[in-house]
């Protein structure tokens, strides 16, 4: 079997890189500085599902986007693995400021999404691609 990105997440997202475990996504929602990371094994539905030095490497890779996200001057992070509407397993990595468009509450079904302008979209994609 090969890795196939669920649709709803390659439809919501843009591709930044892959790295050892995971594929790095960012969500396309301007408001956020929100990656996204899909672990490149199919049929993953849960973090439980990955082997031990994987779900290792998933901790690794998450805690790396976090600091990413946190070098760009955002105070703190939400980071989770729902699931609810996309099975497959992912993570998001989400930077988080008081002001924010759904601060203090979860930004998940908070308003509509607020597209990446090209320029703001290559910037982003260059900023996590440089780390």
């Amino acid at each position: 079997m090969s890795f196939e990105l669920h649709p709803r997440l390659a439809a919501d997202t843009r591709f930044v890189s892959d790295w050892p475990l995971c594929r790095v996504l960012l969500m396309n929602d301007a408001r956020y500085f929100w990656l996204v990371l899909v672990p490149r094994r199919e049929g993953l539905t849960e973090i439980t599902n990955l082997p031990s030095p994987e779900r290792a490497a998933l901790m690794e890779e998450t805690a790396r986007a976090g600091q990413v996200i946190k070098a760009a001057g955002l105070p703190k992070l939400n980071i989770g693995a729902l699931g609810n509407l996309v099975p497959q397993l992912h993570m998001h990595v989400i930077g988080r400021a008081p002001g924010d468009p759904a601060w203090p509450g979860p930004v998940w079904g908070h308003g509509t999404a607020t597209a990446y302008d090209p320029a703001a979209l290559a910037a982003r994609l260059d900023l996590v691609r440089s780390r």
